[in-house]
């Protein structure tokens, strides 16, 4: 037999092999492979020894990751660089106690009071030409002719009493010129008088009889109840005596600033402060002296700039000055020798 008819013989012994097999249909959603989850089941951790983990510890805080390959880029090498260094200042141990920061001081000043006869000091600038406006105040106050030179309240003790009755007198008289004339002021202080000003008879009188006292007084209920308090703290404190300091004058009922100071010039012989009424207070803010609101602000004005030998005075004579000439209503200007000096003088000039 040739060797072409055996090839052809075998071709077709291999076409009737693969014929005669049978390809089977499977279903097209068993047909999808199944995937072996048990590859990916989480194995055991093994637990390390210290030592090993100190080690990766120390890997992990050094300066270049040992495993991985240093980075031939010079960003790279630079950003290394800036890691090393910051790590080396946070690892480093401080060998020094940490330093708090130190806050600035700051001063503060405090109002203080004057309790003696030294004054305060406080640097402020003094009002212009006001010395030559004080000597026109003493020409026009040259004949003492004001109600409070004749009936203001160091005119209302009994020159003959004890040293501690007429210490005790002046300061009802103080008490009592609140929102009140001198002339009425003084005239309730001769019917106490009269009736017997002094500590134990004013404690002995009733509130009704001591108000017929002092009436016309202003406020005079109210002051009726300040005497009483007053009189007894005297009585039981101070050994019906009056106090000697300011801070303990003001600690009494009806007692303020501007009559403890008045009280420790006449009741004691003392100056501490400026004694600021209205009087005071309305003329020093019409000549420019102060710009205040309140006579407590305005004493405090005057004892900034003012000399201490002229506290005594200023009082008195702006009282007067303003009881004659600069009226809190209808002011008489045009008759002042301070017209062209005062500010307020100037405006009602035009």
């Amino acid at each position: 037999m040739s060797r072409a008819k055996v090839f052809k013989l075998i071709m077709q012994s291999q076409r009737k092999t693969r014929s005669s097999k049978v390809i089977p249909v499977v279903n097209s959603e068993e047909s999808k492979p199944t995937l072996d989850l048990s590859q990916f089941k989480s194995k055991p951790k093994k637990t390390l020894p210290s030592s090993v983990i100190k080690q990766q510890i120390k890997k992990e805080e050094g300066d270049i990751d040992i495993e991985s390959k240093p980075s031939t880029s010079k960003t790279a090498k630079a950003e290394q660089v800036v890691t090393k260094k910051e790590k080396i200042i946070e690892n480093k141990p401080s060998t020094s106690k940490t330093t708090k920061t130190k806050r600035e001081h700051i001063k503060v000043e405090y109002d203080e009071e004057v309790t003696g006869t030294s004054p305060k000091k406080i640097s402020k600038s003094m009002p212009n030409n006001w010395e030559k406006v004080l000597e026109n105040l003493r020409q026009m106050r040259k004949n003492f002719d004001a109600p409070v030179d004749t009936m203001g309240c160091d005119k209302c003790s009994d020159d003959a009493a004890s040293p501690e009755v007429i210490r005790y007198q002046a300061l009802l008289s103080l008490m009592l010129s609140s929102q009140t004339k001198d002339q009425v002021t003084h005239a309730a202080m001769l019917r106490l008088r009269e009736h017997g000003c002094t500590v134990d008879n004013i404690l002995a009188t009733s509130d009704e009889d001591l108000g017929k006292l002092i009436i016309p007084v202003g406020f005079w209920k109210s002051k009726v109840k300040y005497i009483k308090k007053t009189t007894e703290i005297l009585k039981q404190q101070y050994n019906g005596d009056v106090p000697r300091t300011v801070e303990d004058l003001c600690k009494l009922s009806g007692v303020g600033p501007k009559m403890a100071h008045l009280c420790m010039k006449t009741a004691w012989g003392q100056i501490t402060g400026i004694g600021v009424d209205t009087h005071v207070h309305r003329i020093s803010n019409r000549l420019g002296w102060v710009n205040s609101k309140t006579p407590e602000e305005t004493r405090k004005a005057l004892e900034g700039w003012l000399p201490f030998d002229l506290w005594s005075e200023v009082n008195h004579l702006l009282v007067g000055f303003g009881q004659q000439v600069c009226l809190p209503i209808k002011p008489q200007c045009l008759s002042c020798l301070n017209r062209d000096l005062c500010p307020y003088g100037k405006k009602i000039k035009k």
